[in-house]
């Protein structure tokens, strides 16, 4: 477990030094501009190490829950873990977060620590992740389109879309299968599935956003069309009158 804790403070430091690297590199954009890219870096890569985890090397989440950790589950975890730590101190600091996502950091770090702790249900840790963070490099391609002005072309529409199916479908859809799975297995400790189960509640207020911003959307996307509409009718009497 030392060794552990000393993998998690170098992987805290590499994150903290590779997000004040880029703040000298890129001095003419803003810490949150940084910060981002940094976040970027860690959904990317720990989308591409639990993926393998899960399809690759094993065991499949869903039927072995609650087994003994691996090497390489307990790598992913502790690079997620110091990355975790950093962004949390972040939000913090400069109080760019609500109660909501500073929650969801928390019980990330919690979570990875019981687990690395029991030395057990790396998998499902593993998983929740990649549930997690597949859909962090469209979040934050949004937020990097709103920043340069191009939130409101048809790649800004994409992103949208793409971001609230994968969010529903995995985070609803196959975490609440992750969930089930979870639940009924006799493997996994108590504490273990009670961290799922907050997760997955947390993913349905998550959700609730989700919902309000889609209706949104939809209402815009609608105005828009018909805004459209009618200036292709104004056109077409204004060349019928010449």
């Amino acid at each position: 477990m030392a060794v552990v804790v000393v993998c998690a403070f170098l992987c805290l430091c590499c994150w903290a030094s590779f997000y004040f690297i880029l703040c000298n590199v890129n001095g003419s954009r803003s810490y949150e501009w940084n910060c981002r890219l940094v976040t970027l870096v860690h959904g990317i890569l720990a989308v591409c190490i639990t993926g393998y985890i899960g399809y690759v090397d094993g065991p499949w989440p869903f039927t072995y829950p609650g087994t003994k950790n691996t090497p390489l589950q307990i790598s992913a975890m502790v690079v997620s873990l110091g990355y975790f730590i950093f962004d949390m101190a972040w939000c913090v600091y400069f109080r760019t977060e609500g109660p909501v996502m500073l929650a969801h950091h928390t019980m990330s770090i919690l979570g990875i620590l019981l687990t690395l702790w029991l030395g057990e249900s790396g998998i499902e840790s593993c998983a929740v992740l990649f549930g997690s963070e597949i859909t962090n490099p469209l979040l934050q391609a949004r937020w990097f389109l709103k920043q340069t002005g191009r939130y409101g072309t048809w790649l800004g529409d994409v992103v949208d879309v793409l971001f609230v199916l994968l969010f529903v479908v995995m985070r609803v859809f196959v975490g609440g299968t992750m969930l089930y799975c979870e639940l009924i297995s006799p493997r996994p400790r108590f504490f273990i599935k009670c961290g799922g189960v907050a997760m997955y509640a947390l993913s349905w207020v998550f959700m609730v956003d989700i919902v309000r911003f889609t209706i949104r959307k939809s209402k815009t996307w609608r105005k828009q069309k018909r805004d459209d509409q009618e200036t292709v009718t104004a056109n077409g009497h204004e060349g019928k009158k010449d």
